[in-house]
């Protein structure tokens, strides 16, 4: 999962009233807390270029006009200090930890002080409503919110965090489902076009199509997860499931969705695939999609907490 990086030698002091279980976690609060209202107003690195790449190609001029929109909404964002979209989605963490990080038994708690903090400052729309109670609960957090996935990493003693606000319309096209036996690639490559032409729209276009593959429907979809928090370009190290990627990115740009789904050239800001290995008789596939503003984030911490923010190269915190 490299991306672009930028180091950063975190050592202000922070306000004391930042604290939480000392100041070591009121550090890392402060940051997060930064980083999280920062993504929400800015582009990952990567994804601004691949958005520049496809207004450069496209000859459509509706669709050149919705980019040069899509450009002026991100630079107003900027200037404004405001959300670059009003969905500032529900939070989601995939936390790969080391063993050794001195405050990984905190970090749960610390991302979600570090989310209130963000919901003020931002300010972040509230996105959290409670299942079957059907209250929102204001403040951007509630029963198993936010979401926490976690990989453990032995001998280590950093951590990579990544953040990603799940929108309401990019989760809207997310399926999951185990193959009967017989069936195989191809009738994957059939579900994951299916979806893209009932749901895709949804999404707000050009997407960015997270593909999972696995022993069940659960695994096939946690691998689609993790394939969104891939840089946008990259490809899997498997050469099939890299071809795969490809053929995929063919397809759905051939739909012609085009930027919010008005028409054009391109439809993706491009696909990627997270495998892991399968029962003989089964096949889980699932797949998952990120909006045009995909607005996942990566930073990483040493065990001093001093941080690299890898997919948003200006951010510093101040």
């Amino acid at each position: 999962m490299a991306e672009k990086t930028a180091a950063v030698n975190n050592n202000e002091a922070l306000d004391p009233a930042m604290a939480h279980e000392g100041p070591d976690a009121g550090k890392i609060i402060s940051v997060m807390s930064a980083f999280l209202e920062y993504t929400a107003k800015h582009l990952p690195d990567d994804v601004l270029k691949k958005l520049g790449e496809l207004r450069s190609a496209e000859t459509e001029p509706l669709a050149l006009e919705i980019y040069d929109l899509m450009f002026r909404n991100i630079e107003m964002a900027d200037k404004l200090s405001r959300p670059v979209c009003q969905d500032t989605g529900y939070m989601q963490f995939w936390i790969r930890c080391g063993a050794e990080f001195p405050l990984i038994g905190e970090l749960e708690e610390i991302l979600t002080a570090a989310l209130l903090e963000a919901t003020s400052a931002a300010p972040l729309r509230f996105n959290v409503v409670e299942t079957f109670d059907e209250n929102n609960t204001g403040t951007n957090t509630g029963t198993g919110a936010p979401t926490f996935w976690w990989d453990i990493i032995p001998g280590w003693d950093g951590c990579e965090i990544y953040t990603y606000p799940a929108g309401g319309g990019c989760s809207l096209p997310g399926h999951a489902m185990v193959l009967m036996p017989g069936q195989g690639y191809e009738e994957a490559v059939l579900f994951v076009m299916d979806r893209m032409t009932s749901y895709g729209l949804n999404a707000c276009p050009p997407l960015f199509v997270g593909v999972g593959f696995g022993a069940s429907a659960e695994t096939a979809a946690m691998n689609a997860k993790r394939a969104l928090m891939r840089p946008v370009g990259s490809h899997n190290q498997n050469e099939l499931a890299a071809g795969m990627e490809r053929l995929l990115e063919d397809g759905i740009n051939a739909i012609g969705f085009g930027p919010q789904g008005m028409g054009g050239k391109y439809s993706v800001l491009g696909v990627n695939i997270e495998n892991t290995a399968r029962h003989p008789a089964t096949l889980g596939v699932a797949v998952t999609t990120g909006c045009w503003c995909h607005r996942r984030g990566c930073i990483e911490f040493d065990r001093e907490l001093n941080y690299i923010a890898k997919t948003h190269s200006d951010f510093v915190f101040r």
